[in-house]
């Protein structure tokens, strides 16, 4: 199982694929593959039948996973993808720090 630092809701970019340099956010994250699913990226076309009658067949754009390996944490302030590290802060809390910078990361 891959440990990841990365949390539901943060903005990352893809590093490498067919999706590199795109950013989102997490909507999803998959442990048990080490997958996760981004907003607005990694679209692929469903055809969805007609369950009803009186109901029309459509093609639906959704979301695929991406390898988590191929996502990094996206610092708005540098433009680009940062590494996170876990410290602890003053009240003893584990909390994640952008590498670079030294600043913690919310959330």
């Amino acid at each position: 199982m891959f440990k990841t630092k990365l949390k539901k809701g943060d903005k990352v970019i893809v590093n490498s694929g067919k999706h590199k340099g795109s950013t989102g956010k997490i909507t999803k994250i998959i442990t048990a593959a080490n997958r996760c699913v981004i907003e607005g990226v990694a679209l692929v076309k469903k055809h969805q039948r007609a369950t009803k009658q009186g109901e029309k067949s459509q093609i639906i754009s959704k979301e695929s996973s991406i390898h988590i390996s191929n996502v990094q944490y996206y610092d708005e302030k540098a433009k680009k993808g940062v590494k996170l590290s876990y410290k602890k802060d003053d009240s003893g809390k584990k909390v994640r720090v952008n590498r670079k910078s030294g600043e913690v990361v919310n959330g």
